[in-house]
């Protein structure tokens, strides 16, 4: 348990930081990852003690860990005993919801790049848009200038 401890702190430490600072991709996967490795070595580390017989090392239960997580299951390590198979089924779902949360994450970058290139193309038009009535203005305020001369020599001349 004592080398548990350290990882829960770790994976504490990563929540609170993410809690507080702003949400980014970067934050949202280094919780996701770190919480999924915690819970793979907390899985193989149960599944040792729960049923150890099945997993006489904790290579083979941190095997059968990762299969279990990254839902590849091969079926060469599997739980012989209830109490085995609540852990896997707990790991089961954490995978699971690890590969949707990472699916969601990488779907988002993506969506978030696309909204910022249409921001920035939508700038751009506005200002070629305000580009060309400064133009304009500028060839207004030099006509408005020559008419002026015009009528100045016509009302004196």
């Amino acid at each position: 348990m004592t080398t548990l401890v350290p990882g829960l702190r770790l994976v504490e430490r990563r929540l609170t930081r993410f809690l507080r600072e702003p949400v980014s991709i970067r934050n949202a996967l280094s919780v996701i990852v770190g919480g999924t490795l915690a819970i793979m070595v907390l899985a193989a580390l149960l599944m040792r003690t729960v049923d150890h017989r099945e997993y006489r090392s904790l290579g083979r239960a941190l095997w059968w860990s990762v299969q279990t997580v990254t839902t590849v299951g091969y079926g060469d390590v599997t739980p012989r005993f209830a109490s085995g198979r609540i852990v896997a089924a707990a790991v089961m779902l954490w995978g699971v919801a690890f590969l949707a949360i990472l699916t969601a994450a990488i779907t988002s970058t993506f969506v978030a790049r696309a909204a910022r290139e249409r921001t920035n193309v939508g700038a751009f038009e506005a200002a070629s848009a305000a580009d060309r009535i400064d133009e304009q203005l500028v060839d207004l305020a030099l006509r408005l200038d020559r008419m002026e001369d015009t009528l100045s020599r016509l009302a004196g001349g």
